[in-house]
């Protein structure tokens, strides 16, 4: 028994033998990496955790590395926003300026009505009244009749009451050339005569602001003037035939209308080449940063929405700045010309058609604004679009429990609706570009209409339909939730 005790004892200390090496195995490797764990904490505490120095990679992550990018396009856009937004009113001024001094038709067209002004009528009967009857010494002609009649032996008394008509007769004829001269004023002729000596002196003008002499327009002393001479001469003319042969005698008359009046006019003419020059790119270098700042942004269609929404603000500022300008303009003419009313009336009509200009830019921001929030990204136009796109689906199918149905038109704009959305805002962008002269009425009358053809074809768009696993239609591609129309 003792015998075959002895292999079971043996095999029993060989195997607590066995269990103890691998105990020491494990202890041995649960070391080691203990000592590579702690070997790995003290290098990725030295480790650097960003990327500037050290040797090291950088450990940030993507977004990490794309937040700075985004911030820098984010003031990128601000500022090129801003600047745009900053030089709109001057591009808007600049583009005035330049057709008023170099399209005579733009030219006749904004001083012609002042032809029919009642005020202007009245200041130009005014002006020429004056020079006439600077013209008419009507007590030299009293005297001279007095003398002849002395010469004849009439009585003292009859001279002398002839001589006491002085007063009277002088009153009567400047009453007849006044007159006269209202009548001329208000006659086809004047009007002739008035576009024809603008468009003359329109063709002079640039010559004018290149400091040379014009025959017509003239500026002297920061005034911009236009010759009568010619109403003078057909004046004259009128009054001979009214019986007034004495004005017959009256010599050619250098007399002038003064249509502006400003020290800024001196200096226009001093730097006309650059300022041509600046008016030309100034408006297009505006365009230029309000477009940079839309391509450079994060989210373009908000940054559309801000640069339309900057760009009106920019206009309702000239428009508060122009009315501050014709108070000042007004102002510092007052006491220095006798119808300050005239002068009014005059710098309404030369600014008309920059008014025209900035409502018809502001109204531009004003429909690019909401053309882009519509077709933005935000929640509430999402919702809105899902809103319309559910409307025409409505509207569409009401129409095709009837029985009326776009048929293959319909269906060809379902899978073509986004190539007509783009050609629709092509063709309206298209418009606007190639108009000879933009309006508020005409930008909006564009608007309405794409607006109107967008909703056209959304009504009769048909979705497209899925064919089934048996190639059998299973029913339209439905829109993600809230995605509303592609």
């Amino acid at each position: 028994m003792a015998d075959e005790d002895e292999p079971a004892t043996g095999a029993g200390t060989g195997g607590a033998t066995d269990d103890g090496g691998a105990t020491d195995d494990v202890a041995a490797r649960l070391a080691a990496l203990e000592r590579e764990n702690a070997d790995l904490r003290r290098r990725l505490e030295a480790r650097p955790t960003t990327g500037g120095g050290g040797t090291g990679t950088s450990t940030e992550s993507p977004t990490a590395v794309r937040r700075p990018r985004r911030r820098l396009r984010a003031v990128a856009c601000a500022v090129l926003i801003t600047l745009g937004a900053l030089l709109a009113p001057l591009g808007a001024v600049s583009a005035w300026a330049q057709r008023e001094l170099t399209d005579t038709d733009r030219y006749v067209a904004t001083v012609g009505p002042l032809a029919a002004d009642p005020v202007v009528q009245s200041a130009v009967a005014g002006r020429l009244t004056e020079v006439v009857m600077s013209r008419i010494d009507v007590g030299a002609l009293v005297d001279d009749l007095v003398s002849g009649l002395e010469e004849r032996d009439v009585p003292p008394r009859a001279t002398q009451a002839l001589a006491a008509l002085e007063a009277p007769l002088q009153s009567g004829v400047e009453s007849l050339v006044h007159e006269t001269a209202t009548r001329l004023v208000e006659s086809d002729a004047f009007e002739g005569a008035w576009l024809q000596a603008n468009r003359v002196a329109h063709q002079q003008l640039v010559a004018v602001m290149r400091g040379e002499d014009g025959d017509i327009l003239q500026v002297d002393d920061g005034s911009l003037n236009i010759q009568l001479s010619g109403l003078i001469d057909l004046l004259k003319e009128r009054l001979v035939d009214r019986g007034l042969g004495v004005a017959a005698r009256i010599p050619s008359v250098d007399a002038t209308f003064t249509i502006a009046q400003s020290a800024e006019l001196v200096m226009l003419q001093n730097r006309y080449a650059q300022i041509v020059t600046l008016t030309t790119w100034l408006p297009w270098v505006a365009l230029g940063l309000l477009a940079a700042g839309v391509l450079v942004a994060n989210r373009r269609s908000r940054a559309l929405v801000v640069a339309g929404l900057a760009l009106t603000g920019a206009m309702v500022a000239l428009g508060v700045g122009l009315a501050v300008a014709r108070g000042l303009y007004l102002g510092a003419l007052s006491g220095q010309v006798l119808r300050l009313d005239a002068a009014e009336v005059v710098f309404d009509q030369a600014v008309g058609y920059l008014r025209l200009t900035l409502r018809t830019v502001g109204v531009l921001g004003l429909v690019v604004a909401l053309a882009a929030y519509l077709g933005g990204s935000s929640a509430s136009a999402r919702s809105l679009r899902a809103g319309l796109g559910r409307a025409g689906a409505a509207v569409r199918g009401w129409g095709e429990g009837r029985g009326v149905s776009a048929g293959p038109v319909g269906d060809w704009l379902g899978r073509h609706k986004a190539f007509v959305r783009v050609v629709v805002i092509g063709v309206a962008a298209l418009v606007l570009l190639l108009a000879g002269s933009l309006t508020p009425g005409l930008v909006v009358g564009v608007a309405l209409v794409a607006g109107l053809l967008l909703v056209v074809v959304e009504v009769l768009a048909r979705p497209p339909v899925v064919p089934g696993p048996a190639g059998d239609p299973v029913g339209p591609v439905a829109p993600p939730p809230g995605a509303g129309p592609a």
